[in-house]
């Protein structure tokens, strides 16, 4: 109790000799939790306007708050005469500590903002991000959440996203079908070409521009190769590949032509008696 009762005399004692530097550290801490205030609504705002992922906005309105607090508190303190050098030395100290235990965390941070900021995708995309790929269900700040085809929950770490290479499936609004149809030696070539040109045309999901391409591309072991290079909407691309599919091979082999199954001549020399 006697400890107590002498530890509010010296702050008493303090004030009283130093009303002045109290008053003013009050003020100072009064208008700098106001400015703060202020400092987070305007970067709010700011952040909306510019059309900044709505996960990222309080984040970053928050952390201009605490800055700007914490540089209000110190200016208080210093105002009350205590040696703030060491303060901030403290503080930095304890940051580096932190920042050193929690490396691969901050990390995944910075990369989260680098990524709600620049957007290579978004929510609803097909994306093969670090050889990890599925469909965009969350972009987290230290974590992005895909579908695999399958339906499996996939949690990638923004440090693994950002550092790769991203393919972005659905970045454009249009994408090209690659089909490679291989017909026999001995079927024409011609017949071949006209059949395939036909049936692609008479699908409405295929564009005209860019043109459809056909061309033999290949003479292979035991066919030759016709690719077949249409293009869709980036929406259509899977139903359209499986259908041209299909029609392809039973159109071709309406036409007369034969798809070969892969095979090799072997020929038997018979050594002489």
């Amino acid at each position: 109790m006697e400890q107590l009762q002498g530890v509010l005399d010296t702050a008493w004692n303090f004030v009283v000799n130093n009303y002045t530097h109290v008053l003013a550290a009050l003020v100072i801490l009064i208008v700098g939790r106001m400015a703060a205030g202020w400092a987070r609504k305007l970067t709010r705002k700011g952040l909306e306007r510019g059309e900044v992922d709505a996960t990222l906005v309080p984040f970053v309105a928050k952390l201009v708050y605490y800055a700007v607090l914490a540089v209000v508190v110190i200016a208080a303190l210093n105002r009350l005469g205590v040696a703030t050098t060491s303060v901030v030395a403290i503080f930095g100290a304890a940051g580096l500590a932190v920042g050193l235990a929690l490396q691969g965390t901050l990390a995944n941070f910075a990369s989260g903002v680098m990524l709600l900021i620049f957007r290579p995708f978004d929510i609803g995309d097909y994306v093969d991000a670090g050889g990890t790929a599925g469909t965009v269900m969350e972009i987290g700040i230290f974590s992005t959440t895909l579908k695999s085809p399958d339906n499996i929950k996939i949690t990638v770490p923004n440090s693994q996203v950002y550092g790769a290479t991203i393919s972005n499936f659905n970045g454009y609004d249009t994408r090209r079908i690659d089909l490679v149809m291989g017909i026999s030696y001995d079927d024409d070539i011609q017949t071949a070409i006209e059949t395939i040109q036909r049936i692609v045309a008479a699908d409405e999901r295929v564009l005209s521009d860019p043109a459809l391409q056909i061309a033999v591309s290949n003479l292979g072991d035991s066919s030759v190769d016709i690719v077949v290079r249409p293009w869709c909407a980036s929406g259509d691309y899977w139903p359209l590949r499986f259908d041209l599919t299909r029609q392809l091979k039973e159109g071709l082999e309406a036409a007369g032509c034969s798809i070969p199954y892969p095979q090799r001549d072997v020929h038997r020399f018979q050594a002489a008696s």
